[in-house]
């Protein structure tokens, strides 16, 4: 039996790699996306004050902080039984709106969009964002830096810094806006709105005007019937801060809507020896292996899962950019992974919208933006939308506020059940026995699980055997004394 590996994947966030065996006729026999790094955020956050939490677990990642920051936040104001004022909520969602336009513009131009601006098959020393910047024009370049440099400098107007902030606290948030800097966020809110409008255009001339990339989304090598989990307010709509999860079938039924605090009736994580990573799956459903359909308990999260999941976008623009997506893809749900990339923008689309709603809204420079907790905290968990999927805390604590046990299941793990068949879909699609495996063919098995734009620097808590990391120690005789 052959093996072919792809070692390290490119583009993402943490370390993996793919493993591809063939039989003896040059036929995908089986195929794994493992992981083989350990970070254990959940073990060393016991014994810390529960307070520290929104700094601790930001430091998973240096991509997504606001999404550890945000759903500790919200943990802490469980676990504390505290409900922030209304105006510390909205600069909550306000700040984690510019954090989602940075991300979201981050994954399309420099880790996803490569792929398609250059081509799937393009040279190695193309297929990157310089490649991306010489195809498309400074002028593009200059607005997607632009984008970024202007959000996170809200970020760190409220947090302080624009990457790892300090702004959360159990029962609000430490700081609030005053008129100039919110007239500030309203322009840049202005900018990014256009800015999104503008990335849509690019998808629609560079990837929906080629026949070739809308025939390779829309291909059965791409395609998975799963469940899909999302965020939604009372509307059903798409929220990426607070709301119920909802939970459709691979027809698009309602399968189920619950609290935060009731995640556990839902869902459940599966373990394997050869992998860091574990396999949620749906509790009512179970886990059946690594396969798709009705009754497979594997669902899927991030930004087409959440549209899959909703009833609609909660502001105008976004919702018309839904309608014509899903008008393209022939109805809801869609099961096209590439299609992903396109669900992005439409959310790019609405995080600037909603940042722009936000900064007009009369309450957003209230000082009114803490309320003590009193209460004797325990336990408590809190849910948003990381850009990757849903991001779960759970802290249990002593009644000092002390962590006891904490459970995180990351958006990436959500996930990691549906990577693993969307490589191995892809592995068997595109690799035939006696057709030349070039490195455009493994770029685009790659492609299979980028649109999910995964972070396996906080998705690794499961520790399989003993730990992969040897130390040995030489004298200066090249001798090996321990």
């Amino acid at each position: 039996m052959k093996k072919i590996t792809i070692d390290p994947v490119t583009r993402l966030e943490g370390h993996g790699k793919i493993a591809i065996f063939l039989d003896d006729a040059g036929e995908v026999k089986n195929c794994y996306f493992q992981i083989p790094e350990l970070r254990g955020f959940e073990k060393f956050s016991e014994g810390r004050l529960a307070e520290d939490m929104p700094q601790i677990t930001q430091r998973i990642c240096g991509v997504c902080p606001e999404a550890h920051h945000m759903a500790s936040c919200k943990t802490l104001d469980a676990v504390f039984h505290t409900d922030p004022p209304s105006a510390a909520k909205k600069l909550r969602e306000l700040l984690y709106s510019a954090f989602y336009v940075t991300d979201h513009t981050t994954h399309f131009y420099i880790l996803g969009g490569p792929d398609f601006v250059m081509g799937p098959d393009a040279p190695v020393a193309e297929r990157n964002i310089l490649g991306v910047i010489a195809k498309v024009g400074l002028e593009l370049a200059g607005a997607v830096i632009k984008t970024r440099m202007q959000n996170h400098h809200i970020i760190q107007m409220l947090g302080g810094r624009a990457v790892h902030p300090v702004f959360g606290l159990p029962g609000g948030v430490s700081k609030g806006l005053n008129e100039e800097e919110r007239k500030e966020v309203e322009q840049i809110a202005r900018d990014s709105v256009e800015f999104a409008r503008l990335s849509l255009k690019v998808f629609d001339d560079i990837v929906l005007k080629n026949k070739a990339y809308v025939d390779m989304i829309l291909s059965d090598t791409f395609t998975h019937r799963t469940y899909y989990m999302g965020l939604v307010d009372q509307k059903n709509k798409v929220n990426f801060y607070e709301g119920q999860l909802r939970v459709v079938d691979p027809d698009g039924k309602e399968f189920a809507k619950f609290s935060a605090a009731d995640y556990l009736n839902h869902i459940a994580e599966h373990v394997e020896p050869w992998t860091y990573i574990k396999f949620p799956y749906l509790k009512k459903v179970g886990w059946k292996g690594f396969c798709d359909g009705k009754d497979s308990g594997v669902f899927r999260v991030a930004p087409l899962a959440r549209l899959n999941a909703s009833d609609g976008m909660a502001t105008p623009l976004a919702q018309e950019a839904y309608e014509k997506m899903y008008s393209t893809l022939g109805g809801k749900p869609a099961h096209f992974t590439l299609a992903t990339h396109w669900a992005r923008l439409v959310e790019l689309l609405y995080a600037a919208e909603r940042l722009l709603e936000l900064s007009r809204d009369p309450e957003i420079t209230s000082t009114d933006i803490r309320t003590i907790p009193t209460a004797t905290p325990d336990e408590g968990v809190g849910i948003v939308e990381a850009p990757r999927g849903t991001l779960i805390h759970h802290y249990i604590t002593d009644e000092n506020g002390i962590i006891k046990k904490a459970n995180l299941i990351v958006a990436t793990v959500n996930n990691s059940a549906a990577i693993n068949l969307s490589v191995k879909k892809a592995a068997m699609g595109l690799i035939k026995g006696g057709k030349e495996i070039t490195e455009g063919l493994l770029n685009r098995i790659e492609m299979a699980w980028r649109p999910y734009d995964p972070c396996f620097g906080c998705a690794t808590h499961n520790l399989p055997g003993q730990p992969s990391t040897v130390l040995e120690i030489y004298d200066s005789d090249g001798k090996r004394i321990y």
